[in-house]
């Protein structure tokens, strides 16, 4: 058992190489609202948005089909941003990267990270993941979660399982990266509150401009 357990991560990603790359071109599903224009342009305490471009080298990294970084401030000087990313299909090349990996970064390092829970629209509750990231001084709280054909999930591996089967069965790869950021000022639950707050507003609005 404990040999199969080791080995299931690689062997899910060779079949998943197989299913989304050898069974057929996925079908390239458009928003049905562009993500500037879901996104919300405020919350509740904060400023308007300021929208945040992705160089062309980093747009070509991630592979994304349509994107939108924001960054709301408060008279405080507290900040909240907001990433979305979305694949209209997912191939060789053009995947979802894992913001385990690419959060760390500029000297910053995680901490802590666990799953958490999230209000959505009707009182719904989703999973997400839960991040503290520091870097001397400074501490930052990372919300992130995947979201698309009819899902809000956190798993990476329940993720890449969604997708295979999707893909296979379906031909359909689209999903979106939302990641929101807050800083620790104060606590790492006041941190939660303002993010998780957002995140009630976020998950509805990629909704509406998810395909359906």
């Amino acid at each position: 058992m404990i040999p199969f357990v080791k080995w299931l991560p690689a062997a899910l990603f060779a079949v998943g190489s197989v299913l989304v790359h050898g069974l057929g071109p996925q079908e390239t599903m458009g928003l049905r609202q562009e993500l500037a224009t879901a996104v919300p342009a405020s919350f509740p305490g904060y400023a308007n948005g300021v929208d945040v471009e992705v160089s062309e080298a980093e747009a070509n990294v991630a592979g994304f089909s349509n994107y939108v970084m924001r960054t709301y401030d408060k008279p405080d000087g507290d900040a909240l941003s907001v990433y979305v990313a979305y694949y209209a299909s997912q191939t060789q090349g053009q995947t979802i990267h894992s913001p385990k990996n690419c959060l760390p970064g500029s000297g910053w390092e995680p901490v802590e990270s666990r799953v958490a829970n999230v209000s959505g629209e009707g009182g719904v509750t989703h999973e997400v993941n839960r991040y503290i990231l520091q870097r001397e001084d400074q501490r930052a709280l990372v919300l992130y979660w995947y979201q698309g054909r009819g899902r809000v999930a956190h798993n990476e591996y329940r993720v890449k399982w969604d997708l295979l089967r999707d893909a296979a069965l379906r031909r359909r790869s689209d999903e979106a990266l939302v990641r929101i950021v807050v800083p620790v000022t104060s606590t790492e639950e006041a941190a939660f509150e303002r993010a998780s707050a957002a995140a009630a507003q976020v998950i509805p609005a990629v909704d509406r401009a998810l395909p359906e």
